[in-house]
């Protein structure tokens, strides 16, 4: 085997190693691309593969190694030579005179090209995508070509492969975005009992979620025929209010056996004898499964055609059995609520209501919930929790008019409460024998405690919220741990939203109290008119004293925040050559000058250029003036072209030589950490060797709240005390002020960075304090009291909304 061959193998070797190291589609096509342009160096490198979608076959860019630019994400599959792949998937290969514009329409280049190559990617006898060659100075060969397919032929394995993973990736990902739609609808469809309600929600999700034309719902009477109650879309072969007997019609036979059905045929003969009164609007495809609700049949949904006009299968069939299983536990509910409301039931509801609903007395309002209920719901306990500046307060024990959160028989209770209050979710936790019905290890070792301390058997705790948040906790307990029947829970669900309104506007007048606020006054002012006039006079006269002090006398206004210092000026010395570190000429902390020599790199190979080049040079020049003497005019222009071509080798070989010693390109001080360790070491081109570091000036990030970010103007003075110099205080200027807030402990605030002179050196990078800006003279009212004046502002605000 020659050492070309070798040299091969070990190429495809390392381009393999590089493709099975990624793992996606666009990282294996930029390693193809990579592995081409190191074996053209002088050429620009595509990796196109095909793709179809609604709109037809594209060429997708995938990666591009080189001076070329491509236009648009999707080209036509017509497009120039790459067109061609589709029609014959061979090499297409173009050179000097035979290339043309029209070759490559869709690639951007600013120099003239040579040779234009397509090699296509190949899974099997299948074109899967293509190999994009722009050489600019030699002309390609078909040796070229022929050696470079094995590295294509691996590359299309290695894309396919890629392909199928992103493809396995996107499915896992739907099928968690499934998932998460069937949890959002069991939140929707609980959202509501009303009947009314339920159905066209079901309806219009069902639609949604499986892209169809039409969904009908139809549900189930006594006497086993199904009548269509809700219709959403477009079906004319039914109506709303049609009944159907079993086996009749498709929907009928669904109903009588229960076993779902999927047409996918428009020809199928049940298909075609719904579509003899509307031919016009025919149904192409049907699903059709029952809605089960603990083993029994409550109804059948119907789905009626998609709107790509393509037809349903099994997954969509499966979909929709998964639905149904969603929608039968809110029509189950929603059945409940319907056949449960008796009369002795809406009487006491409507008592409770009308009590907690006529009064914003809270405390009376807090023994209405706690206590009326219990009429038509057997808990031997409730309680009720409030929520107050982020905490809840226990406010309401039945049986009790004063809560003593300390006394032994509410301390536990208290406890319970505010552990259920971190949920936002109902808690219902019940006791048989010694089994804890509850979904986490953490609740059934906590009420099995609770339950044994207290006698109770059974908890239900649910949230009271409303669109402004959570308002309280009211909690139900039992010794019965089924004391909570499905109506009970309803009844609790209509109490507990009645309940959140009611709580909700006793608060909000609460806080709002004019008739508690204008009695203090009104003592006061009696008070102040009975004093004697001399005493009133004085303290008038202060009290106009100091609204003028406040309203008048100008007092320096600072906003303030912490401060981060961080230099102006840092530069990365990178080599601009591949090489080794041959000697380092700094240290860490060292001072340094712009242009300095920091490190020198082996110059084996650049003294040899520089030497060959010379040597060249001085012959090329020794053979013009040879040429000179003998009057050979010819051939002295031809050995001048030699001279002027060494002459720029020789430049370009002394500049190479130049930039394998690395300069400082500021003034400052090293920063990098034992840089004396890269002596050995080799780096390629822009690779870090030492970071310089400006210290001469030094920019402090003053981290100002978004109350006071209005205030900031560049130019302002400001102030910075750092916690390295306790005693120093650093005077500068706001520089910049940061265009948009960052978030910090989940706070907006806005960066207005402070130049200060560092002339000594004594502010380091990452020095940390306080910074105070002067933003100006205001009134001194305003310095003394903006916090309070701005927060008033804005409730008023508010509540008015000027």
């Amino acid at each position: 085997m020659s050492s070309q061959e070798q040299k091969s193998i070990l190429d495809l070797s390392a381009l393999s190693s590089t493709l099975l190291a990624e793992q996606e589609v666009s990282q294996r096509a930029r390693a193809l691309a990579r592995f081409v342009a190191e074996f053209l160096p002088d050429a620009a490198v595509s990796v196109y593969t095909l793709a179809s979608d609604a709109g037809g076959t594209h060429w997708m860019p995938r990666a591009t190694v080189g001076e070329a630019t491509l236009h648009g994400s999707a080209i036509e599959s017509n497009s120039g030579l790459l067109g061609r792949l589709m029609d014959d998937p061979v090499p297409q290969l173009r050179t000097g005179a035979a290339l043309k514009r029209e070759d490559y329409p869709h690639v951007d280049i600013r120099r003239s090209l040579q040779s234009l190559c397509y090699i296509p990617l190949l899974n099997g006898d299948t074109l899967i995508g293509a190999l994009e060659i722009l050489s600019f100075n030699e002309k390609l060969s078909n040796d070229v070509v022929v050696a470079l397919q094995p590295a294509c032929a691996l590359g299309a394995i290695a894309i396919i492969a890629a392909q199928d993973y992103e493809n396995e990736r996107h499915g896992a990902l739907k099928s968690i975005t499934r998932l998460t739609q069937l949890y959002d609808l069991e939140k929707v469809f609980s959202s509501t009992l009303e009947m009314a309600e339920l159905l066209p929600l079901i309806a219009s999700k069902f639609g949604e979620i499986l892209e169809a034309q039409a969904v009908n719902i139809w549900l189930l009477h006594p006497d086993e025929t199904v009548e269509l109650m809700h219709q959403a879309g477009v079906d004319p072969t039914v109506f709303k209010g049609q009944i159907l007997k079993p086996n009749e019609d498709v929907v009928g036979t669904v109903s009588d056996n229960g076993e779902s059905v999927c047409i996918s045929d428009a020809n199928d003969p049940r298909l075609m004898q719904r579509n003899t009164s509307r031919p016009e609007l025919r149904v192409r495809s049907l699903l059709v499964a029952p809605i089960i609700d603990r083993g029994a049949l409550v109804g059948v949904v119907e789905v009626v055609n998609k709107l790509d006009g393509g037809a349903f299968d099994d997954d969509d069939l499966f979909t929709l059995n998964s639905l149904n299983d969603t929608a039968s536990n809110a029509l189950h509910n929603a059945s409940l609520l319907i056949a449960e409301r008796k009369v002795e039931i809406l009487e006491t509801l409507n008592a409770v209501s009308h009590e907690i609903t006529s009064t914003l007395n809270l405390e009376r309002m807090l023994q209405t919930i706690v206590n009326a209920p219990q009429a038509v719901i057997p808990y031997d306990r409730a309680a009720l929790a409030l929520e107050q500046k982020g905490r809840f307060k226990l406010s309401a024990v039945t049986g009790l008019t004063q809560v003593n959160t300390d006394a032994p028989e509410i301390a536990p209770l208290n406890a319970v409460i505010q552990w259920a209050a971190l949920s936002s979710e109902i808690i219902h936790v019940r006791q048989h024998g010694d089994e804890i019905d509850a979904d986490r290890e953490e609740t059934r070792a906590k009420f099995r405690k609770y339950f044994a301390d207290s006698g109770m058997r059974g908890f239900y705790a649910l949230p009271l919220n409303d669109d402004t948040g959570r308002v309280g906790m009211l909690c139900l307990e039992s010794g019965d741990p089924d004391f909570l029947s499905p109506a009970h829970i309803e009844i609790l669900e209509v109490l507990a939203s009645q309940a959140t309104v009611a709580l909700r506007n006793a608060q909000m007048y609460k806080e709002v109290p004019f008739i508690t606020l204008l009695e203090p006054v009104l003592s006061r002012k009696r008070k102040f008119m009975a004093m004697e006039k001399r005493r009133r006079v004085l303290i008038t006269a202060g009290a106009v004293a100091l609204v003028l002090f406040l309203a008048v006398f100008p007092l320096p206004l600072r906003v303030d925040g912490g401060a981060v210092a961080a230099p102006v000026r840092r530069a990365q010395v990178q080599p601009e050559v591949e090489g080794v570190i041959r000697k380092v000429l700094v240290a860490e902390g060292q001072q340094v000058q712009e242009g300095q020599v920091l490190a020198e790199m082996e110059t084996w190979n650049a003294q040899s250029a520089v030497a060959e080049a010379q040597a060249k040079y001085g012959s090329a020049t020794l053979q013009m003036n040879r040429a000179l003497a003998g009057n050979d005019g010819t051939a002295a222009g031809a050995q001048r072209a030699q001279v002027e071509y060494w002459r720029g080798e020789l430049e370009r070989a002394r500049t190479l030589l130049d930039k394998l010693q690395l300069r400082s390109p500021i003034a400052g001080v090293i920063a990098t950490p034992h840089v004396e360790n890269f002596v050995g070491r080799k780096l390629g081109r822009g690779d870090t060797f030492a970071e310089v570091v400006d210290s001469s000036r030094e920019i402090v990030d003053v981290a100002i709240d978004d109350d006071d970010a209005g205030l900031l103007k560049v130019g302002q003075k400001a102030s910075v005390k750092l916690n390295s110099f306790p005693t120093r205080t650093f005077h500068g200027q706001v520089a910049v002020i940061s265009p948009k807030a960052e978030s910090v402990h989940e706070a907006p605030v806005f960066y207005s960075r402070v130049a200060l002179n560092n002339a000594d050196g004594a502010i380091r990078a990452g020095m940390e304090g306080r910074g105070k800006i002067r933003v100006g003279w205001r009134p001194a009212g305003y310095v003394l009291f903006r916090g309070p004046l701005l927060w008033a502002y804005s409730k008023l605000w508010y509540w008015l909304g000027w």
